[in-house]
């Protein structure tokens, strides 16, 4: 059984450095975890309120105010500032960062540097269920790694140890299965609302295309006109796009790579 008390004992006291979507996520959960955030620095004031509702941490006006005493401090912040920003910290405790790109080496050398990479998609309205966030961890000390791995378990998160090559591979692949789907819905929502069909009529397809590869590959799960090769009905589709020559661009792009995969002949 796991217990809180002796395991968390080094993470008790945490500084963030932003305010953005993850920040507020993980201060939520931190707060109802019983894990203070300290103390806090975002260039973005207008988010603040948001941010801060229900925490009450200290705002610093200088992330050089950080206090010592923090057991940890997270970056969480877009992936182009993270360096700097790692740079202008001064106190020497540890430093992790929440992105999937950016390599562990980018944070300044003087810090105990890390990576605590939550593998979702967060919004600041989503109520999210912790325990569906793998966290990837990355440190260049055990005993940092050991922190980090006892953080994610006290948040009732899986975690795992990644490098920074696989934690980039594993980022680019998220972005294929999210940002990208998502763009599609987006497509689709155009579509049908064009014909006036309430795209809640695709949600169940949604759901079960998502469910349908817990169980088997991608690859077996695959389905639709292009893996049959129906000619007939991608001809259709493209005439019907012709006045959406940017979605009709895609959607050659995306019949033409399922062919290939599956061994058929491009368009």
């Amino acid at each position: 059984m796991f217990d809180k008390r002796i395991e968390v004992q080094e993470i008790k006291r945490i500084g963030i450095i932003g305010s953005g979507n993850v920040a507020t996520n993980l201060t939520v959960k931190f707060k109802n975890s019983g894990i203070e955030v300290a103390q806090v620095f975002t260039r973005n004031r207008k988010s603040l309120n948001t941010f801060i509702t229900g925490c009450q941490p200290s705002v610093i006006a200088d992330i050089k105010l950080f206090d010592s005493s923090l057991d940890l401090i997270i970056i969480a912040t877009p992936d182009d500032s993270i360096e700097q920003i790692a740079k202008e910290i001064l106190t020497k405790i540890p430093v992790v960062h929440t992105s999937g790109s950016i390599p562990l080496k980018k944070i300044d050398i003087k810090h105990k540097r890390g990576v605590f990479y939550p593998l979702q998609t967060f919004s600041k309205s989503a109520d999210l269920e912790f325990s569906e966030v793998p966290f990837c961890i990355e440190t260049m000390r055990k005993e940092d790694s050991n922190k980090l791995i006892t953080l994610a378990k006290y948040m009732g998160s899986p975690s795992y140890m990644i490098n920074t090559e696989q934690r980039q591979a594993l980022h680019l692949s998220a972005v294929f299965i999210n940002n990208f789907s998502n763009h599609l819905y987006r497509i689709a929502h155009e579509l049908s609302d064009y014909k006036s069909v309430n795209f809640d009529v695709l949600k169940p397809l949604i759901l079960e295309t998502a469910k349908k590869i817990q169980s088997t590959s991608p690859y077996n799960a695959q389905t639709g006109p292009a893996k049959r090769n129906d000619q007939v009905t991608i001809n259709h589709h493209l005439r019907t796009l012709e006045s959406h020559p940017d979605y009709q661009a895609i959607y050659k792009q995306l019949t033409n790579s399922i062919k290939i995969t599956h061994g058929l002949k491009k368009l």
